[in-house]
């Protein structure tokens, strides 16, 4: 029933599980508060799948207990009847417990950094841009999740041509993980008098927020750090000082700014945000470079340069290519309600994930 890989693997798990109790119930467990808090979060991941095994072998108990009434004839259909029903349980006990051991993201209850950039398609381009930051804010309100402007670039007749909004709240890179790619308009737009279709595009990023003391450390030396003074919308406060920041991350090029605020010290603190996150991000691209040469999830690839959805006014739909998904529903998905799509992108990569598993064990 039960792989012999998984087997040991869980046996491996029951293990573990018993030395951090008996490490968190040790009189000066709390001597070490760092330590004890790790052990704490260990067993708490650990206990779930721990209590499933042991559901498990209980049934595995009485399945041979089961087969045993098979040669009574007064319990022979009882026995049959209970030995079906036993082995249908494991199955499902099984599927279970290898979703439980499904490698966790780390980044899933992150804070997000998510960009939306016009690409092609100009002017409509950049209203579009406009439409999916007005989509995944009404997702955040939906959701209670907080959200900050970090960095806006508008357009001349609305819209973005670049956008940087900070979500904070319970599971949002879980929820929007999937939502890094280039998102594809169909639409007649405003300015257009004849009626026709035109195609434009958008490309989002979703950045895991960077914890800059544990994961990205710089250097004095590795950063080049310009002020100037703001431009564009914003009345008398414009171009008096120099409150505007551009951070450079030498060794990359990478490079973020910031000019919302007046205060040069809160768009300093916001640019190197966002150039934490993008630095992180291209440290977590390569890995995941590395890994897709071993295994490819296609819903999780993340590859900014595909085209991940299409979105079609006038019939209607939104596509996702990666899933094959089309729902009719475009008037409700930009009011925010993505959680059919959400939901779907995650389910498609669980089972994606739980494939993998299978292959390894």
């Amino acid at each position: 029933m039960i792989k012999p890989s998984l087997l040991t693997k869980l046996q491996q798990i029951q293990e573990r599980f018993a030395v951090v109790e008996g490490l968190l119930s040790s009189p000066d467990a709390a001597n070490d508060l760092q330590q004890f808090r790790a052990l704490s979060k260990e067993r708490a991941d650990l206990a779930p799948v721990v209590e499933h095994f042991g559901e498990l072998q209980k049934s595995e108990r009485d399945l041979k207990e089961a087969e045993t009434w098979l040669t009574d004839p007064d319990l022979k259909d009882f026995g049959q009847e209970e030995s079906l029903r036993l082995k249908k349980l494991l199955e499902d006990q099984v599927v279970e417990l290898q979703r439980l051991l499904l490698p966790k993201d780390p980044n899933d209850g992150k804070a997000i950094l998510l960009e939306i950039r016009a690409g092609t398609g100009g002017d409509e381009s950049a209203l579009f841009s406009g439409d999916l930051l007005r989509m995944y804010l009404r997702f955040a309100e939906r959701n209670r999740w907080r959200t900050e402007m970090l960095s806006a670039s508008e357009s001349d007749l609305g819209g973005y041509k670049e956008v940087i909004v900070r979500f904070e709240g319970s599971d949002v890179y879980s929820k929007l993980k999937f939502e890094s790619g280039g998102h594809r308009v169909q639409r007649v737009p405003a300015t257009e008098a004849q009626g026709r279709i035109h195609t434009s595009a958008c490309t989002v990023a979703v950045l895991p927020e960077a914890d800059e003391l544990a994961e990205v450390v710089f250097s004095p030396d590795e950063l080049r750090i310009d002020v100037f003074r703001a431009s564009g919308a914003g009345g008398q406060h414009v171009n008096k000082t120099e409150s505007a920041v551009r951070i450079t991350h030498l060794p990359t090029g990478i490079v973020a700014e910031c000019q919302d605020d007046r205060s040069q010290h809160k768009n300093k603190d916001k640019a190197m945000k966002v150039l934490a996150a993008r630095v992180r991000d291209r440290e977590l691209a390569a890995m995941q470079q590395k890994e897709a040469s071993a295994r490819k999830l296609m819903v999780g690839s993340g590859d900014r340069s595909e085209r991940i959805r299409t979105y079609n006014f006038p019939q209607g739909r939104i596509t996702d290519h990666r899933i094959n998904l089309t729902l009719y529903k475009i008037d409700q998905i930009m009011d925010g309600d993505m959680f059919e799509l959400t939901e779907a992108l995650s389910a498609e990569h669980q089972a994606e994930l739980l494939s993998s598993l299978g292959d390894e064990s």
